[in-house]
């Protein structure tokens, strides 16, 4: 098939295994950019086919569609990417990766002996929060994440 026609949210859909609709909401999102054929059908460039892949496993890896944008941004509008472009993200990648997984070695470690202890009044729990403190620190349980009680 000539790239001049590109590939029809159908058969994206089929190469991807995702949904039509999945596909024009990611579309919404900013993450690919069909054109308009001369008879106003979307057609896809098969550079899409991998990026609509790597949407799925950054997904898979935690990241929210923002970031894979940012990340998305760096590659080649008009190419299918290169190993090396393939590397040069993956090596990005790596950093929030290790970060998540610090996050979650630490977030088991605190919970290894909390589950279900109902110890919430005692003040070296992890989880305790009196009169709401740790807001000053962002949301979530800022303690599991990683931030320090104040004394």
């Amino acid at each position: 098939m000539p790239v001049s026609e590109g590939l029809s949210v159908g058969a994206l859909a089929s190469r991807t295994g995702l949904a039509v609709s999945a596909i024009r909401y990611y579309e919404a999102q900013g993450l690919i950019a069909p054109w308009r054929n001369p008879g106003g059908q979307r057609r896809y460039q098969r550079a899409d086919i991998r990026r609509l892949s790597f949407v799925m496993i950054a997904q898979q890896f935690g990241l929210s569609l923002p970031e894979i944008r940012e990340v998305l941004a760096g590659l080649p509008d008009k190419r299918t990417p290169t190993p090396r472009d393939w590397a040069r993200i993956g090596k990005g990648l790596r950093v929030h990766l290790d970060q998540r997984i610090d996050t979650l070695i630490r977030l088991r470690d605190n919970l290894d002996g909390c589950i279900g202890c109902g110890c919430l009044s005692l003040p070296k729990c992890a989880l305790y929060n009196p009169d709401d403190r740790a807001k000053s620190k962002g949301s979530g349980p800022r303690y599991l994440m990683g931030d320090a009680p104040e004394d």
